[in-house]
Parts: structure tokens; C-alpha cells; sequence
């Protein structure tokens, strides 16, 4: 049974990602945890993220989950960071006046301003809601999507 951890470090939409995974892929172990060892004996990593960039990075490091990002991802499994927690993954984000993230990957995430501008319509900030997404390589995300 292929087993998939998402990382609960007390913020977060745990509940979401694990019903949405156990929706598109029936019988997968979802084991929603904080524990080390339960990250790193799972096949899949997910680390989501819901709030301020700062205040998850600093729940982040004080759960100590930054070890297990950073080992997930030098295991070199699937990983999978959702909103913020793919945004902690950078150095450094504008968000909350410039805050450092987890320094996993160099770059700094930009902040959205009023101004970005898109097909000539003004882009909603904050973003939310459903996008088209096209696949445009073959890339084991995809996997079994149509």
C-alpha cells in the first residue's frame, strides 16, 4: 500500500489534503503527522500551508519540521509543498515585510501587488479559488491525470 505523510506542523489545511487525497486515490495510507520517523518511512511527502508566510515558518521551526522537509527532500521521494508550504521552501519571501523562509531552494518569493496585470485585466490579490492547469511535460505529478 503506497502510504503518503502530510506534514502537520498546527497550521494548515490537513483535513482538505488528506480527504482529497483519499478521494483520487483510493487506498492510499494517508498519515497526517508531526513524528519524524513516520515522514520519513512514508513513500510521499506533502507539506501544506494556509495563513502568513511568517507564522508557518515560525511553527515550522519550532516543531523542528524544517529537518523533515529537508530530509524528505534530500531522500529524494515525491514532495509536494501546497500554497505556503511551497512558498517556506525559499529563501525568503516579501510576505509580512520580508521574512525568512527555510532556505531550501535560493530565490526569494515576490509579493503580488496591485499592479500585475494579465491579458490586460488587473490579477485579484489575494488569489483564490480553481485554475485550468495544462500538463506541458511528462512529469510523474501527473501521473494517471488525465
Amino acid at each position: 500500500m503506497s502510504t503518503v505523510a502530510v506534514i502537520d506542523y498546527g497550521m494548515g489545511n490537513l483535513h482538505s489534503v488528506a480527504k482529497a487525497l483519499e478521494t483520487v486515490e483510493p487506498g492510499v495510507e494517508v498519515r497526517v503527522t508531526s513524528d519524524p520517523k513516520t515522514v520519513a518511512q512514508s513513500d510521499r511527502v506533502i507539506l501544506p500551508g494556509v495563513g502568513a508566510i511568517r507564522d508557518c515558518v515560525a511553527q515550522m521551526l519550532n516543531q523542528g519540521v524544517d529537518l523533515e522537509v529537508a530530509q524528505a527532500l534530500q531522500s529524494g521521494k515525491p514532495f509536494l509543498g501546497i500554497c505556503v508550504g511551497y512558498q517556506a521552501l525559499m529563501q525568503r519571501s516579501e510576505e509580512n515585510d520580508g521574512t525568512d523562509c527555510l532556505n531550501v531552494y535560493e530565490g526569494e518569493v515576490k509579493r503580488f501587488d496591485e499592479g500585475m496585470i494579465e491579458h490586460g485585466e488587473r490579477l485579484k490579490v489575494p488569489h483564490m479559488g480553481w485554475n485550468r492547469v495544462s500538463q506541458t511535460i511528462d512529469h510523474p505529478l501527473w501521473h494517471n491525470i488525465a
